[in-house]
């Protein structure tokens, strides 16, 4: 039985009739976290929403199979079934819902199967407690006032509840301090598994500090042009960029 999870393959996608992907390539198997990085405007964030089909991003050649099923173009929803969960760069506000209720709601539409609300709720204080969140925001509407912080943990939470098979984690690291930065690390060393996978998706290292990773990727203009280890990470760190353009 293979252990590839995701692969996408000479994967060329367009935004605004501006191509973006150029050919990129990637295998990801499973128990392993994965590193793209790269200056912005490279292709990150464009990879994700490529992956998950935002329709707002453009296939123009190449295709993603996951767990050997080729999901190029089938539907947001259905990917999400299948056990891919994407956090956002500007995680959504959503007044009125509340994090127990969006929660309980996206358990429910990804698994199909009704959740127990006592064991679900205990589970959510555990994952809460673990990250050092406070535990009154299960009741508070999603996100609505929560700092930076707060939001990034939010999306480690939603991993942590809804732990799919493929978490991409797009940006987490932005604008956190290093408190944060460590216990946004400790949620995805607890999300870690041998029958999962993690991509997270970044433009600098200060996330790579508290986390061990097995591979990191530098995306420059749309296609890698470098893989390596956690070492390549501080090549960047000390050089850069520019070495790569």
């Amino acid at each position: 039985m293979t252990k590839d999870l995701l692969e996408i393959k000479d994967l060329y996608v367009k935004a605004d009739e501006k191509e973006i992907l150029k050919g990129l390539n990637i295998k990801i198997k499973k128990g392993e976290i994965h590193v793209i990085m790269g200056p912005n405007g490279s292709g990150k964030t464009t990879t994700a929403n490529a992956i998950l089909n935002n329709p707002l991003y453009k296939k123009t050649k190449g295709n993603i199979i996951f767990e050997e099923q080729d999901i190029t173009n089938i539907k947001t929803d259905e990917i999400a079934r299948k056990g891919i969960f994407m956090s956002f760069q500007l995680p959504e506000e959503i007044p009125g819902v509340s994090v127990t209720n969006f929660l309980k709601y996206a358990k429910n539409k990804v698994t199909g199967k009704p959740v127990k609300i006592f064991e679900f709720k205990d589970e959510l204080k555990k994952y809460m407690e673990e990250l050092n969140m406070n535990s009154k925001n299960m009741e508070r509407s999603l996100n609505v006032g929560f700092s930076g912080g707060e939001k990034k943990k939010n999306e480690i939470l939603q991993m942590l509840i809804l732990n799919p098979k493929l978490a991409i984690l797009d940006e987490t690291d932005s604008g956190l301090d290093i408190d944060a930065i460590k216990t946004v690390s400790k949620g995805i060393q607890m999300f870690k598994n041998e029958n999962n996978a993690v991509l997270i998706i970044t433009h600098n290292t200060k996330i790579l500090h508290s986390l061990e990773v097995d591979y990191v990727h530098v995306l420059v203009n749309g296609k890698i042009v470098k893989t390596g280890t956690q070492e390549l990470a501080k090549e960047i760190e000390e050089k850069g960029y520019g070495q790569y353009k």
